[in-house]
């Protein structure tokens, strides 16, 4: 089971990063999807994974992670317009801040439940390029399900990409510090895929994308790359069998799609599109 890395997210965002956010960012640096992301340089073991880079209909580029890998019920569930919650790459903190939360949801028990609405939204610096190449996986859009069941989050009449996989018949594909997964969705409780796709901690709100059918697995004859539209993150690990979970791409799309709706002047990541830089 994961724990939560960080209580009191803005305090300790600023207590930690004091002088940290005064590194200049060079233009440039790639940010993709299995990038391990921190909050604070002086917390590198306390880590998530980036799911999806891209941009949203109002411009902005755009990173989604977990919700759960931060926590502060004074903060969550709000849009945060200022730039008091800077994400870094762990491998390269000096770079200076990659982005900034604009948005987490965090509902008790999001990571061991079917809790539909556990995802951030980050706003990426404009010195980074967004890519759709991670270490393994190559996102190709979203997943979209044409007459599928819809997301529970979505408004009425649903979108295609806020539909689901149906369980028994499709593959998700993952990527995390262990390497490159992929197993059959096994169920589907709002929205939440339960998989035998291993992840580990650490790796929450990292990428999964679904296996297109006739396209090439990972295997070691081709480097274990694999290609596909995103398809959700990864969410946490729980008792039952297969353990790992994983929050659609559908659900938080929907959300996202919702929240603007309601929202005057709209919200970070509306819109979102993964991006089709290499």
């Amino acid at each position: 089971m994961f724990k939560r890395l960080c209580t009191l997210l803005l305090s300790l965002a600023l207590l930690c990063t004091v002088g940290a956010g005064a590194a200049h960012a060079q233009p440039g640096k790639r940010v993709f999807n299995a990038m391990q992301i921190i909050f604070s340089p002086s917390l590198p073991d306390l880590f998530c994974t980036l799911g999806a880079v891209g941009g949203d209909k109002y411009g902005h580029k755009i990173a989604i992670t977990a919700g759960h890998c931060l926590d502060d019920p004074k903060y969550a569930d709000h849009e945060i317009h200022d730039d008091i919650a800077p994400v870094y790459d762990r491998a390269d903190a000096g770079f200076g801040p990659i982005g900034y939360v604009r948005y987490f949801k965090d509902p008790e028990g999001s990571q061991t439940g079917h809790v539909t609405k556990d995802y951030m939204v980050i706003e990426l610096v404009p010195q980074v390029t967004p890519s759709a190449q991670g270490p393994y996986l190559k996102q190709t859009g979203e997943v979209k399900v044409p007459g599928g069941t819809v997301s529970p989050n979505a408004l009425t009449p649903a979108l295609d990409n806020e539909r689901l996989l149906a369980t028994g018949s499709n593959e998700i594909i993952t990527s995390g510090q262990t390497g490159v997964w992929y197993g059959t969705v096994m169920d589907n409780a709002d929205g939440v895929y339960r998989s035998p796709a291993a992840n580990m901690r650490g790796d929450s709100g990292g990428p999964a994308i679904w296996h297109v059918p006739g396209t090439d697995l990972p295997s070691q004859a081709n480097n274990f790359q694999a290609s596909g539209p995103w398809a959700g993150i990864t969410k946490g690990i729980t008792l039952a069998l297969p353990p790992f979970l994983y929050t659609s791409s559908a659900n938080i799309l929907a959300d996202l799609r919702a929240r603007d709706t309601a929202t005057a002047g709209g919200v970070f990541g509306a819109g979102f599109e993964v991006t089709t830089n290499p």
